[in-house]
């Protein structure tokens, strides 16, 4: 028997939601780039760059799964932030072999991560 995936489920909510946190962050660091080619940019300059990235995609993502969801829209962005979050240690792991981060400054990422999507589950 095959199921298939209803689209109001949870665990579908929370992918679009990341899917499009995802989308909006390669569209800052896209700019980022384009700026870092076109400006001699300070090192403090791109990395608030990528700070607001993972501030501004987790906090739209937690908007769009809070609206999605209904109910606990402040958990709901709060997982998708966690769930931004190890995605994207995962996927550094992958491409760099170890983190690129020391463990204080992956803790304020993830901090970053989790607050600024459980803020958009609530203000949805």
């Amino acid at each position: 028997m095959v199921k298939t995936v209803r689209q109001n489920t949870p665990v579908f909510s929370v992918f679009k939601g990341l899917l499009f946190s995802y989308i909006i962050t390669a569209f800052i660091l896209l700019l980022l780039s384009l700026l870092m080619l076109k400006l001699e940019l300070p090192a403090i300059a791109i990395s608030i760059g990528i700070n607001v990235a993972y501030i501004a995609s987790t906090f739209v993502g937690g908007i769009l799964t809070g609206k999605k969801m209904g109910q606990k829209r402040f958990l709901w962005g709060l997982i998708l932030g966690i769930a931004y979050f190890i995605i994207l240690m995962l996927a550094s792991l992958m491409l760099n072999g170890t983190s690129t981060l020391p463990l204080a400054n992956l803790f304020v990422v993830f901090a970053m991560c989790s607050i600024s999507g459980m803020l958009g589950g609530m203000l949805s």
